[in-house]
């Protein structure tokens, strides 16, 4: 049996609404119908607006790809449908019959969103950035303003080197809210992001800390209380912007990876992460207040850290851009924000930011 493909095209906005053609239809159907009503190629090639060559070619067309005869040939009579054309035809309208509310619900969602394509007013941006929930509800809040984010999600240090080679015009990272010069998150970031060249847009402040199970059975404090035997961690993937944090805590306080039951265990969200969790599949896990609260996990708040959004210099004129940083600065936006658990509205939310003057990262 052939495998089925879907396809669509458009038509003109004054295109008759009345036309029995279906939103799904294929093109072989159509010939045969047109052949079966008419008794004639001839006449079916006339009543489509196709010229006889090209209709008698494309029946022959298909019958060498199905191997199959699909009109009876005789000369001097006229023409008919096999008993395979036949039951191709009945197969298509039972299929058809099956399917029409559904195939009407994906005619409507599929022009509902090819609508925003022909819409001036509207537009979208593609944006890489390490998983957060505060961008899943600014996406769903900038649709209802004709700004669509084309988001994508990542590790913060995958997400800017996606901006670096061109492949979104604004990503997103976070990092905690003084990060000493010299720490591993500032080596990390350092060499992605360049003075005079890259922008901050100020977004959100967020709580980090652990999450554990319900309860808190094992009685977990501190980041060092991962370390405890027995304790089952379960770790962000590398490259993302809260397993560097982890790393960094390793770092500072000189605590091996390997006291870490669990440390090369990850997963890609702090949902995903919080899931685990929930499931009794680990104890804890360094994340975000929203995740957990979403599984039912009790949080441990370890730091605050600024979530950033950052572009090129030269796409802050950018439409799109422009339109994103004036949702930030909406009271309806920031209050919406504020209703996430473990978030806080970022200082001047909205605007452009100097890497020299915000990060203390270079000399």
């Amino acid at each position: 049996m052939p495998k089925i493909q879907l396809s669509y095209q458009w038509s003109p906005d004054g295109a008759d609404p009345s036309s029995p053609t279906s939103p799904l239809h294929h093109p072989l159907m159509a010939l045969l119908q047109a052949v079966r009503d008419s008794g004639s190629i001839s006449m079916a090639a006339k009543s489509l607006g196709l010229s006889y060559r090209h209709v008698w070619g494309e029946l022959k067309r298909w019958e060498q790809l199905m191997s199959q005869p699909l009109i009876v040939w005789e000369k001097g009579q006229p023409a008919r449908l096999t008993e395979f054309a036949d039951k191709l035809l009945w197969a298509e309208r039972q299929a058809q019959a099956r399917l029409a509310p559904q195939i009407s619900a994906l005619q409507a969602e599929l022009e509902k969103t090819f609508a925003m394509a022909f819409d001036p007013a509207s537009h979208v941006l593609t944006v890489y950035a390490s998983h957060d929930d505060a961008l899943v509800r600014l996406r769903e809040h900038a649709a209802s303003q004709g700004l669509h984010l084309d988001m994508r999600f990542c590790g913060s240090v995958d997400a800017i080197r996606a901006l670096n080679e061109g492949r979104c015009t604004v990503a997103g990272f976070h990092a905690p809210m003084q990060p000493a010069a010299d720490s591993l998150v500032a080596r990390t970031y350092r060499p992605l992001l360049k003075t005079g060249q890259h922008k901050l847009i100020g977004f959100a402040v967020r709580e980090q800390g652990l999450m554990v199970q319900a309860g808190n059975p094992l009685g977990l404090k501190t980041m060092q209380d991962l370390a405890q035997p027995g304790v089952r961690l379960v770790n962000r993937s590398l490259g993302t912007g809260t397993r560097l944090l982890l790393d960094e805590w390793l770092e500072a306080t000189g605590t091996q990876a390997q006291q870490l039951t669990g440390y090369d265990r990850e997963e890609s969200s702090h949902t995903a992460l919080a899931a685990c969790i929930a499931a009794g599949k680990a104890d804890a896990g360094l994340g975000i207040d929203s995740a957990a609260k979403a599984h039912k996990l009790d949080f441990i708040p370890v730091l605050q850290e600024q979530y950033w959004l950052v572009c090129l210099k030269s796409a802050l004129d950018n439409p799109a851009v422009a339109q994103l940083r004036q949702i930030l600065l909406q009271p309806a936006w920031q209050q919406s924000l504020q209703q996430l658990s473990g978030y806080q509205v970022a200082p001047q939310s909205g605007e452009v930011h100097s890497l020299r003057r915000t990060l203390p990262w270079w000399p």
